[in-house]
């Protein structure tokens, strides 16, 4: 039990049953209890470690990839080079160097991060320091003009509902308290419109899950590259088209119950690139690419010959962590299938290297 637990119970008895996408919200980003709040989340001692954080190499690919893109659209200036959920920064500082001899490009940049923490805020700031930087809260706040954005694990944190498919439509799992114990429930037969799709390809008992703030991002994203230009990665774990129960809890690298201990341990779902495509393409003129694993991204864009520069010189230990962190990146049975990609540019551009239509 932690201090959150007892807020969170004290406001079930008083209000009723709490959606997960709320419990969600209450556990990450309470201002007080919150765990993005009051802990540094990423690498060994935190909770997870993530793509930049395994080797710098990630961050080279996607930055030479967006630098590409910035190109083959006649090099604009100026340009937001723009990440979404940048953790402690480092994506960004290794994509910065990546793009630093790319003729142009670095006079063009302004450096754009969307992060709503503080603690992380101040985390990048170190990172990054020697880099004119600007945050935002939301992506709208984003300046009018060309995006190079990337989005590494930022989807899989919002917010999600989850229903189970009945006999009658749906019915949503919730939170409710017992004697201050939370538990799991499932709530009275609904039929919510944004589910109606899902009647067609669902059976009762099966699960989807819905992510409110996704679409709207990704439509946002996608009016603003549509109309200034610009391109997009958004990189996460997930598949095309949600079906299965997926929520879960990280807690010192191991799963554990995501009701166990509120507000510390990081709470996350898979990512329906489905629903993100779907939202992209309400917008006229958007261009997306076909979903495309990280692993097979990261191959066309040339990691392993990266991965042989970066080697030479290296003995023992440091050799066998090289190694180990370009086979964690890129192979099939570790975060080279269960991550994908999707990228977005202006109709009739080209899309950026390592992504087809």
């Amino acid at each position: 039990m932690t201090a959150l637990t007892e807020i969170i119970a004290r406001r079930i008895a008083a209000v009723g049953p709490m959606t997960l996408a709320d419990y969600m919200a209450e556990c990450l980003l309470h201002p007080v209890h919150g765990y993005y709040t009051t802990r540094p989340p990423f690498g060994a001692e935190g909770d997870f470690i993530t793509a930049p954080e395994i080797s710098q190499m990630f961050g080279e690919m996607l930055g030479l990839s967006l630098a590409m893109a910035w190109l083959d659209q006649g090099a604009p200036s100026p340009v937001a080079l723009t990440e979404l959920g940048p953790g402690r920064g480092t994506l960004m500082a290794d994509m910065l160097r990546a793009v630093r001899n790319v003729p142009g490009l670095s006079d063009a940049v302004e450096v754009h991060l969307v992060e709503a923490s503080p603690r992380l805020r101040l985390a990048q700031e170190r990172t990054l320091a020697g880099y004119a930087v600007q945050w935002h809260d939301r992506i709208e706040d984003l300046p009018e003009m060309p995006l190079l954005l990337v989005a590494n694990e930022f989807f899989d944190a919002l917010p999600i509902r989850q229903f189970t498919r009945s006999s009658g439509g749906w019915r949503e799992t919730q939170i409710v308290q017992e004697a201050g114990t939370l538990r799991f429930a499932l709530g009275l037969t609904t039929r919510p419109g944004f589910l109606e799709h899902r009647i067609r390809d669902t059976v009762e008992s099966d699960v989807v899950e819905h992510c409110p703030a996704a679409g709207p991002i990704m439509t946002v994203l996608a009016r603003r590259i549509a109309t200034h230009g610009g391109a997009a990665l958004i990189v996460d774990y997930g598949g095309w088209h949600s079906l299965g129960d997926t929520f879960q809890a990280l807690r010192h690298h191991a799963p554990e119950d995501p009701l166990a201990r509120p507000g510390a341990a990081d709470l996350t779902a898979h990512v329906d690139f489905e629903a993100l495509a779907f939202a992209a393409r309400v917008v006229p003129d958007i261009q997306l690419s076909a979903l495309t694993p990280q692993g097979v991204l990261l191959e066309r864009l040339g990691i392993t010959a990266r991965a042989q520069v970066l080697a030479r010189g290296l003995t023992g230990a440091a050799l066998e962590a090289h190694v180990a962190a370009h086979r964690r990146l890129t192979h099939p049975e570790e975060m080279g299938s269960l991550f994908n990609c999707i990228a977005l540019t202006p109709g009739g551009s080209q899309l950026p290297p390592g992504l087809t239509a």
